[in-house]
C-alpha cells in the first residue's frame, strides 16, 4: 500500500514563503510522476507542480510560476515545494500526489497566507 505524508504548513504573512514535503513509502518511487495539488475552499482542486521520476522534467501552473519550486529526493522518496513570494490566494489545502498506473494522495496540508 502506498502512503504520502505532507508537512510543512502552516500560516504566514503575504510575501513570506513555507516549505512543504512529502514523504513516500510502500512502492518503488522512482518511477512515480509526483507532484502537488491544491484546493482552496469553494473552489476545484488544482494543479500546482508536477516533477518526473527522474526528476528532470517539472510542470508549473502559470500562477505559481517564478515563485514555486519543486523538487525530489529519489533516494529518500521525498518531494518538496518551495513556496516563496506568498499571496492571499495561495491560501488552500495541499496535497502531494504520486502517479503511475495509479495515482495516490496524501492526506492535505493547509496553507493560509494572510495579513
Amino acid at each position: 500500500q502506498v502512503q504520502l505524508v505532507e508537512s510543512g504548513g502552516g500560516a504566514v504573512q503575504p510575501g513570506g514563503s513555507l516549505r512543504l514535503s512529502c514523504a513516500a513509502s510502500g512502492s518503488a518511487f522512482s518511477v512515480y510522476v509526483m507532484g502537488w495539488y491544491r484546493q482552496a475552499a469553494g473552489k476545484q482542486r488544482e494543479s500546482v507542480a508536477m516533477i518526473s521520476s527522474t526528476g528532470d522534467v517539472t510542470h508549473y501552473a502559470n500562477s505559481v510560476k517564478g515563485r514555486f519550486t519543486i523538487s525530489r529526493d529519489v533516494a529518500k522518496n521525498t518531494v518538496d515545494l518551495q513556496m516563496d513570494s506568498l499571496k492571499p490566494e495561495d491560501t488552500a489545502v495541499y496535497y502531494c500526489f504520486a502517479e503511475a498506473t495509479t495515482r495516490y494522495w496524501g492526506q492535505g496540508t493547509q496553507v493560509t497566507v494572510s495579513s
